[in-house]
């Protein structure tokens, strides 16, 4: 099984993840809907020994560490990295805006936005580094 120690780096993980969804958008190509990519990279991965959860409960905190809800990343591995999957024509900005958000939100460095929609599958690593005063 692999774990965050496997790896040396996120980036690495983050290439690792990178391959297999292309590997998975070489096989089914575009015109899907987001959860069959989503199944299909959480197979991927699984079957390469990495653990990552689907729809994992993730909570919102306020700049003062109020929890104020929560919401569900597309996929969460335990580095910890969030994946959000799209499926759309191309990205744009209201996608990276949604990752970095939940960056932000979840107090989460790493994000990967895969979107699988396109003839060509597009891949963005956003990093947020969190400065928070201690609470």
């Amino acid at each position: 099984m692999f774990d965050s120690k496997t790896f040396n780096t996120v980036l690495d993980l983050c290439d690792f993840i990178r391959e297999r969804s292309f590997e998975l958008h070489c096989f089914l190509r575009h015109g899907h809907l987001e959860k069959v990519y989503e199944n299909g990279l959480t197979n991927r991965l699984r079957k390469h020994g990495i653990a990552v959860e689907q729809q994992y409960g993730l909570s919102v905190f306020d700049e003062d560490g109020t929890e104020l809800g929560a919401y569900k990343a597309d996929l969460y591995l335990f580095w910890p990295l969030i994946v959000e999957i799209k499926a759309c024509d191309n990205l744009n900005e209201s996608h990276t805006a949604q990752v970095l958000g939940y960056l932000r939100a979840s107090r989460i460095e790493h994000g990967l936005l895969i979107n699988f929609g396109a003839p060509k599958l597009q891949i963005k690593k956003l990093a947020l580094m969190h400065d928070y005063p201690n609470h």
